[in-house]
């Protein structure tokens, strides 16, 4: 199996940019598809982007698509969320997962088998 611990999060202004950290410890990071998702308050935690265990393949809900760029670094271990135009409605908890299954990614949350323990990204107006 593999631990999954997210950083990077914080207070940002509209328009800001932050990026986001996933180090995976554990088992072979490359073996898993991973994603982010994001869970406001009171809210369903919901997709917002995915890479291939190779990182040759992204995919991004229509949300942020064109803001954020999901990346990934299988030697260091690490996958990142590069958060640009920031907007008060990305604020929410950001976590990581990994699904052992499925090479490409998927945006089903029941697909995933481990997760982080989020990291807390809030966008001020």
């Amino acid at each position: 199996q593999v631990q999954l611990v997210e950083s990077g999060g914080g207070l940002v202004q509209t328009g800001g940019s932050l990026r986001l950290s996933c180090e995976a410890s554990g088992r072979t990071f490359s073996s898993y598809a991973m994603s982010w998702f994001r869970q406001a308050p009171g809210k369903d935690r919901l997709f917002v982007a995915t890479i291939s265990r190779t990182g040759d393949s992204t995919y991004y809900s229509d949300s942020v698509a064109g803001r954020f760029t999901i990346s990934r670094d299988n030697v260091k271990n690490v996958m990142y969320l590069q958060m640009t135009s920031l907007k008060p409605e990305d604020t929410a908890v950001y976590y990581c997962a990994a699904d052992s299954v499925g090479r490409s990614g998927t945006v089903l949350i029941d697909r995933y088998d481990f997760w982080g323990q989020g990291t807390q990204v809030t966008v001020s107006s």
